[in-house]
């Protein structure tokens, strides 16, 4: 949330320190130099990274991979749940391959896998519905600065232990926090469903969510329209995550050519990050117009 890696992240930096949920969300695979095939490991539902159809982000990178190496694409599915990594790309029983060989999506730097350059770099976002008394929040600070009463009176949707829920912990607002478990067992449940169903349908007033989970489904949903307002990091707080993707430990020449195919395709890979409505943000954390 991507969703639920970034989560997985910031608990693994709180072993280290401590972005979906946003939301965080997510492909593995590897390619395979003697039968010619790109083996992902995707979440099948798992939008706007990943699904069945091959309609989320990481699909089409994985379709732009595979079209580069001229190898064939191939997926193995497994809900991004706790033991995605142990059950995907680390598997193999003797005898046979591993299940998939890449991870087209997870922080830089995840300590499960060895991870490439980032690709790109995102943050945590605001999201919430226009003409709903919001329309003048446009920064962090506009939202803090509401008026008590009103900013009292919000139902803020989170994922549970996410640097959203540190936010609104350090800055008193807890009360008003509607947590969803970025975890659950339902093989049904996706990311998503906090504001394609719970804030369309004004169940919460606002969404904490990874920035790719918010932007995706600002542009998808038409009705409420949605505005999205990213968000800076702050001391204690980190909504900034830079992303990677993922192979085993040890196969270095293979991540060395996925490192090649995303020096050598910047222009296209964010060409799709941009169809998907991603914020992204500059080395320095600055926003990309």
């Amino acid at each position: 949330m991507v969703a639920r890696f970034i989560i997985q992240k910031t608990l693994t930096t709180a072993a280290m320190a401590a972005v979906v949920l946003s939301s965080v969300i997510f492909l593995s695979a590897r390619a395979d130099e003697v039968d010619k095939v790109l083996r992902v490991c995707q979440d099948p539902n798992n939008l706007p990274f990943s699904n069945i159809k091959g309609e989320g982000i990481e699909n089409k990178l994985a379709e732009l991979f595979a079209k580069k190496l001229g190898w064939k694409l191939d997926y193995f599915s497994f809900p991004q749940r706790m033991g995605f990594v142990r059950n995907t790309i680390r598997f193999k029983l003797p005898g046979t391959n591993y299940r998939c060989d890449i991870i087209m999506g997870v922080p830089t730097g995840f300590d499960q896998i060895a991870t490439t350059k980032p690709y790109y770099r995102s943050t945590y976002a605001l999201v919430f519905p226009k003409g709903k008394g919001l329309d003048t929040v446009k920064s962090k600070q506009d939202f803090l600065q509401l008026d008590s009463k009103q900013l009292k009176k919000l139902k803020i949707g989170l994922y549970d232990r996410s640097p959203a829920s540190q936010w609104l912990s350090r800055r008193g607002l807890l009360e008003q926090a509607v947590p969803y478990r970025i975890m659950n067992a339902d093989p049904n449940q996706y990311p998503g469903e906090i504001i394609e169903q719970d804030l369309a349908a004004g169940k919460i007033d606002v969404a904490v969510v990874w920035g790719p989970l918010g932007g995706y489904f600002a542009k998808k949903i038409k009705q409420p329209e949605l505005s999205i307002v990213p968000l800076v990091s702050e001391p204690g707080v980190n909504f900034q995550y830079e992303m990677s993707m993922g192979v085993r430990f040890g196969e270095k020449e293979w991540k060395a050519q996925v490192d090649k195919f995303l020096d050598e395709n910047k222009t296209e890979i964010t060409a799709i990050l941009r169809e998907f409505n991603v914020p992204l943000l500059d080395e320095t954390g600055q926003p990309i117009p």
